[in-house]
């Protein structure tokens, strides 16, 4: 499904986060930056990577990460999940999908026998200039800061 890989300029992007604040890939120039895509805010898989991210905030930090989630729930769902499970990092509102479809995360999703388009879970590490350093197709989500940082 993504077509983005390693070595490739990451598409700039720029939205809301669950504060109303203004966010952009430019913002975080001369940092790594985790920009990871997820389905649905409050649902188990998309709690555990959020819980998980969060735990390992701190150490991804020491290393010179910055944690950016994107799905396609609005501002104020973000708000009421950041909230409740006091996630330490912003979440992008790409309620057009811009972001999402810029990194080719999105496209035909098959879950109990049926087939609909959705947000496919991938990970890129984006470097300080602004090239993908890595892509995670395959997210372990109670996992998923344990997996970057292997590669690190």
């Amino acid at each position: 499904m993504t077509t983005l890989e390693t070595g490739d300029k990451a598409p700039h992007f720029e939205g809301s986060d669950q504060n109303g604040n203004t966010i952009s890939l430019s913002d975080y120039s001369g940092k790594k930056v985790i920009l990871y895509f997820y389905p649905k805010d409050m649902t188990p898989g998309c709690t555990k990577e959020a819980c998980n991210l969060r735990d390992h905030n701190d150490v991804l930090k020491e290393k010179g990460f910055e944690i950016i989630g994107v799905s396609a729930d609005d501002e104020k769902k973000h708000a009421k999940f950041a909230e409740k499970y006091d996630l330490n990092f912003p979440l992008l509102a790409d309620t057009e999908k811009e972001v999402i479809k810029a990194y080719g995360v999105w496209g035909p999703k098959t879950f109990m026998g049926k087939t609909n388009d959705g947000i496919h879970r991938t990970t890129f590490v984006i470097d300080e200039k602004g090239k993908i350093e890595n892509v995670f197709k395959k997210v372990k989500t109670k996992e998923h800061a344990e997996q970057i940082l292997e590669k690190y």
